[in-house]
C-alpha cells in the first residue's frame, strides 16, 4: 500500500510551562501543507525493515533507519511489522515534522488512534496523525481541530540543523523570552545557530516580508508565492 504523508507548519508556538517530568507545554497553531512524503507499506510477518529512497530534498542531517527511527516506533506502537520504503520530499531537522508525518502515516494505515500515545513517540505525531489546521496544545497530545483556511506560503530551508532539544534548552537557559514574532522558540533557535539570520533577511529581501521561523526551524517562510532559487511554495491542505 501507498500512503502520503504530508509535512506540517507551525504558524505560531507560545511556550505555556513545564511538566514534572520536564516536558515543555506549548499552545501552537499547526497546517498540513502540500508538501508530502510518500511511504510503500507491505506487512510481514516477523520483522521490520526501513529504506530510505534518495530524492532531491536538501537534508541539514542524516535520517536514522534504525530502531530509532519514528516509523519503526510507530510500528511497535501499534504492533505492527511492515516493509517500509520512505520517498523523501520532507528536509529532516527544518522543523516541518518530516519524521513526526511519516510515523503518522504509519498509523493511520495502521488504524491506529490514541492521540497521547502517538505524541509518546513524537509531540508533532498527534497533529499529522489528525492534520489540517489545528490548536495543539500539552505537549502536542490535545488537538483541536479548527476550520479549514487555504493559504499559500513560501518555505526556505537552509543546509542548517536545529537541535529541538538544544533550542528547547537554550531557552530555558535565557529565561523563557517570548518571540516578537509568534515563536517564542526563535531567540534560542538563533542563538544556537546564528547562521539563521542570513537565510532569514535573505528571505526578506525577497518577499518584502519579515519571515517567521517554522517550529525549533530551520526553516523560514512568509505569506504568499515569492518563487525563487532554493524557495519551496506550498499550500495549506484540509484534513
Amino acid at each position: 500500500m501507498e500512503v502520503l504523508a504530508p509535512a506540517k507548519l507551525t504558524l505560531s508556538l507560545r511556550m505555556t510551562g513545564l511538566r514534572d517530568d520536564g516536558y515543555h507545554l506549548i499552545d501552537a497553531e499547526m497546517v498540513t501543507l502540500s508538501l508530502a512524503d510518500r511511504l510503500e507499506i507491505q506487512p510481514t510477518n516477523d520483522e521490520t525493515s526501513i529504506e530510505l529512497i534518495e530524492t532531491d530534498r536538501v537534508d541539514a542531517e542524516p535520517i536514522p533507519l534504525d530502531a530509532d527511527n519514528l516509523v519503526a516506533k510507530a510500528l511497535r506502537l501499534a504492533g505492527r511489522t511492515a516493509r517500509v520504503r520512505l520517498h523523501k520530499a520532507i528536509p529532516a531537522g527544518a522543523g516541518l515534522g518530516g519524521g513526526s508525518a511519516d510515523a503518522a502515516a504509519v498509523l493511520r494505515w495502521a488504524g491506529f488512534t490514541d492521540l497521547e500515545a502517538a505524541a509518546g513517540i513524537g509531540a508533532d505525531v498527534a497533529f499529522c496523525l489528525i492534520g489540517g489546521r489545528a490548536r495543539v496544545r500539552g505537549i502536542g497530545e490535545v488537538v483541536e481541530p479548527l476550520d479549514f483556511i487555504e493559504r499559500t506560503l513560501t518555505l526556505l530551508t537552509p543546509p542548517v540543523h536545529c537541535s529541538t532539544p538544544e533550542v528547547y534548552r537554550r531557552w530555558d537557559a535565557m529565561g523563557g523570552p517570548t518571540g516578537d514574532f509568534g515563536n517564542d522558540l526563535e531567540p534560542a533557535a538563533l542563538e544556537v545557530a546564528p547562521e539563521l539570520a542570513s537565510y532569514r533577511d535573505s528571505l526578506a529581501n525577497h518577499s518584502g516580508q519579515r519571515p517567521r521561523l517554522a517550529g525549533s526551524g530551520s526553516t523560514w517562510f512568509v505569506e504568499g508565492a515569492h518563487p525563487g532559487p532554493d524557495l519551496v511554495v506550498v499550500h495549506t491542505t484540509p484534513a
